[in-house]
Order: structure tokens, then sequence, then C-alpha cells
């Protein structure tokens, strides 16, 4: 990836979105909800906390993880696109 995150931020794969459901009624494209997990594919040094001291991040690349429906921020990346978060966004590793 040709990109790195700083402090405390996570670059995260969202998982694709449903095409039908469990049922089989094909899901139309203004139907779709956002994803709210994927795949950690970069992560930053970690935070300093106020004594000065670094705090490590607790995700990996390569964790599943859940995030809230509106966290981070959409950035397209070697023509893909990508969510860039900090940690505290994230809710879950699954």
């Amino acid at each position: 990836m040709s990109i790195k995150p700083l402090a405390d931020r996570v670059i995260v794969a969202p998982a694709a979105a449903e095409e039908k459901t469990k049922s089989g009624i094909i899901i139309p494209d203004t139907a779709k909800e956002k994803p709210q997990q994927g795949e950690v594919v970069a992560v930053g040094a970690g935070k300093v906390s106020d004594q000065g001291t670094l705090i490590e991040p607790q995700v990996k690349v390569g964790d599943k993880v859940l995030y809230g429906k509106y966290a981070g921020q959409e950035i397209p990346v070697d023509g893909e696109d990508y969510l860039i978060m900090r940690e505290s966004d994230i809710l879950a590793i699954l």
C-alpha cells in the first residue's frame, strides 16, 4: 500500500455490500446499506499519551473489524476505496 496512516489512525478496506438477502431476494443499489465491517490494511504507530509515552495500537494488519455506520473518511488509493479512521472508531475485532 502506498499510504501510511499517522498516529492512532487505521486504514480499513470495507467489506462488499450484500447483493442478496439470505432468502435470495436481490437488493437494488439504492437499497444497499454501507458495510460496517472490513479488514485492516494499514495501522499507524500509535497515540502519544499525556505523559509522553507511546500507546501501541490494539489492531494489526489483517484483523477483521466492526466500525460505526458513519465512522471514518472515504479515500481512494490506487483505484480502490478505503476508510481512514481513528482506532477509537473501531468497535470490535472479529
